[in-house]
């Protein structure tokens, strides 16, 4: 496993949820969700830069067939710009499917009511993303999904 900390970012059309990990990659934790619109890159770039994060994980919403419809061109794009705000640190793409029901539901058995999701859900399906992207690499030993090429 890879060393240092990693921000999971789970997009929306609406809202970005944003996780991140311990230095040495062993669990996930909300950090915060970002409006989407005007500004969205240049806050995760403030977050990656105050956590010293070595790497970001952008979420590819798949259906469960594995096909990608308008929500994964939408994440792709996001990755691309992201990248290119970033760059030298890396961002990558893993595969997200079922994220946002897995954190829903993992409010709603802790209690948390449905309005009050609206608020922590986008930073949940982060953790749910993360998580699932730094269990990936502790069984593989290979970094998690694919590595995006920021626009020149």
């Amino acid at each position: 496993m890879r060393s240092g900390a990693r921000l999971g970012v789970d997009v929306g059309t609406v809202r970005v949820g944003v996780a991140r990990s311990d230095p040495s990659g062993l669990l996930a934790t909300p950090v915060e969700t970002v409006r989407r619109g005007k500004g969205d890159l240049d806050r995760i770039a403030v977050l990656v830069a105050e956590h010293e994060a070595v790497e970001v994980v952008v979420g590819l919403p798949t259906s469960l067939s594995g096909q990608e419809g308008q929500a994964a061109s939408a994440a792709r794009d996001f990755a691309v710009r992201l990248a290119a705000r970033l760059a030298p640190v890396p961002v990558r793409l893993f595969d997200e499917r079922l994220t946002t029901v897995t954190a829903q539901q993992g409010l709603r058995a802790s209690g948390v009511r449905a309005r009050r999701q609206r608020d922590v859900v986008d930073q949940a399906a982060a953790v749910v993303l993360l998580q699932a992207a730094l269990d990936a690499e502790r069984s593989t030993g290979r970094p998690p999904g694919r590595l995006v090429e920021p626009l020149r």
